[in-house]
């Protein structure tokens, strides 16, 4: 389906092989989700996530173990892949924009692992299921949502900017220093 889906996606028109794709990866598992994205290294991004729920990782990684290798116009992911900058990600919750450059970050480390509060201007005046969302959405964009499964532990919105605090880059690099 790769021509047809890139075929979809070159003219805008996504919605033509939607179906099909919510059937393919459903039949996989129905609790697996999808997304079409711009890649990468690649044009095109296919990524099939069990959103780090652990009983979901046999799937994903059986999946991505019989995917074709990455290529100029496809790459492959078994997980929400980290955005490159995510300081230049601007999310629209309704009228509410939120731009990721002004996320702050209290980190505490232990054992391995990281405790964070996220920050953001915004985050006390959204309804709590996108304050949920936006708490967690900067750290998968900034982390990837495998990295940051394996590395943080809890995470909580703070309402005030904590002390200490640091962007989502310094995050990503304080992060991958523990994993390495």
């Amino acid at each position: 389906m790769l021509p047809e889906i890139a075929a979809a996606l070159g003219e805008g028109e996504p919605q033509r092989v939607e179906n099909q794709l919510c059937e393919m990866v459903a039949a996989l598992h129905p609790d697996l989700h999808f997304s079409l994205e711009r890649g990468i290294r690649s044009i095109y991004a296919f990524v099939v996530s069990g959103q780090e729920d652990p009983e979901l990782r046999p799937y994903t990684d059986a999946w991505k173990a019989a995917a074709e290798p990455d290529t100029p116009l496809w790459e492959f992911h078994d997980s929400v892949p980290a955005v490159p900058d995510p300081t230049e990600v601007t999310v629209n919750l309704g009228a509410t924009r939120v731009a990721l450059a002004d996320v702050r970050v209290h980190a505490q480390i232990d054992e391995g692992l990281v405790d964070v509060a996220v920050y953001h201007p915004a985050l006390a005046g959204l309804e709590p299921s996108a304050r949920a969302a936006m708490t967690f959405l900067p750290l998968d964009a900034t982390l990837g949502e495998r990295l940051a499964g394996e590395r943080l532990r809890r995470v909580e919105a703070a309402d005030t900017e904590p002390a200490d605090s640091i962007g989502l880059l310094e995050l990503r690099e304080l992060v991958h220093r523990l994993a390495s």
